[in-house]
């Protein structure tokens, strides 16, 4: 199968859209498939992988002075009309698109032109902006990926059948991650959470949580991972007692060592007019390490995780109830064990090539009669 994949960014550019794009397509060139990429950002080329270059256009100039991501759904739409020479007599069986109604919108009508069946993956929630022209775009897809069960919601909600969905996770590196760490190795009391410094994450909560607990538990830490816009703000509250300590970004392998010695874990993510989490991949990893997840109801990692007792879920944006479950963990230390030992267990289904595996029978399955010549 020759797959044409398109995302706006691409690795080393961080994030979980990121690496997703990045392991897919590394399995799907394993597995004996054909993909050529565009991008914007980012340098990553798994091996094996090709590379459609873009150019602008007098479009994708007017557009990026609005949108940037619509300029280059626009040159990546006129580089796939030249790449299969403006005719349905190509060698691409498909297009795979990472991103949402701004990337479709141009490249829907192009595929239907050509005769190429298109894949929307929907990385995390929509904006509720522009409802009406997501409900235009997306009648151009023909099978969406949805990461999380508050992502397919929304797709719904824009008027995409429900048949047409498939929602799934990003797959995890089950090979180059390190062992559960034994609950006596683990250091008491430390609290970990990662992700970009960002308004959704919600890390302001957190520590505010934090500050609360440690007020007559001084023998806890929090450590957050990560780094984005809201350092400064998040430094401020940081001060304003002891124990909380920003690492900014780390490499991957730290992040593993730093989670599988914590004694939970935390998302305390809310939703944004603009954005919000699909199934956070840091919380996956944090299960397949044996560490205790708690997660907001933003962050749901619902239908992926099928046993709710792997993890626990707070209410978004309580700070009583982010306070009640960390409490309830850190006191308990059978409890904590029990999840440990769920959450591996529940992790143990999302290897990468299990995942990709999954993606690939989609593709079968929702597109239908456009792949039997594969």
């Amino acid at each position: 199968m020759h797959i044409l994949r398109l995302s706006y960014r691409v690795p080393p550019m961080p994030g979980g859209l990121e690496r997703h794009v990045e392991r897919l397509t590394h399995e799907q060139v394993r597995r004996g498939h054909r993909v050529t990429m565009a991008f914007r950002h980012g340098t990553a080329l798994p091996p094996g992988a090709a590379r459609l270059p873009l150019r602008t256009t007098a479009m994708s100039r007017a557009l990026a002075r609005m949108s940037d991501k619509a300029a280059f759904a626009v040159e990546a739409a006129a580089m796939t009309r030249q790449l299969c020479g403006g005719s349905r007599a190509h060698d691409i069986d498909m297009l795979h698109l990472h991103g949402d109604h701004t990337e479709a919108m141009w490249l829907g009508p192009v595929c239907r032109h050509l005769g190429i069946p298109l894949c929307l993956t929907v990385h995390g929630r929509l904006a509720t902006r522009w409802q009406r022209l997501a409900r235009h775009a997306f009648r151009q897809v023909d099978a969406f990926i949805a990461l999380g069960s508050g992502t397919a919601a929304d797709l719904v909600a824009r008027g995409v059948p429900e048949r047409r969905i498939l929602t799934m996770s990003s797959g995890l590196e089950l090979s180059r991650m390190p062992s559960a760490t034994a609950p006596r190795d683990r250091e008491s009391g430390l609290i970990v959470s990662v992700g970009a410094l960002d308004p959704v994450k919600n890390h302001a909560l957190l520590i505010e949580a934090f500050h609360d607990l440690a007020r007559d538990r001084p023998e806890l830490r929090l450590v957050i991972a990560g780094e984005g816009p809201e350092l400064d703000r998040l430094r401020t509250l940081a001060a304003a007692g002891p124990g909380v300590e920003l690492v900014g970004a780390l490499p991957r392998q730290e992040v593993y060592r730093l989670v599988g010695r914590a004694e939970v874990f935390v998302l305390a993510s809310r939703r944004l007019p603009g954005k919000g989490e699909g199934v956070p991949t840091a919380a996956l990893e944090a299960l397949a390490m044996g560490t205790p997840v708690v997660v907001s109801s933003e962050a749901t990692l619902h239908p992926v995780i099928r046993d709710p007792e792997a993890y626990r879920i707070f209410r978004s944006g309580s700070k009583t109830d982010l306070t009640g479950a960390l409490t309830t963990l850190l006191d308990d230390a059978a409890l904590r064990e029990r999840m440990s030992a769920l959450g591996r267990r529940a992790a143990a289904e999302l290897d990468w090539p299990v995942v990709a595996g999954r993606v690939e029978e989609w593709y079968r399955t929702a597109l239908g009669s456009a792949l039997t010549r594969l």
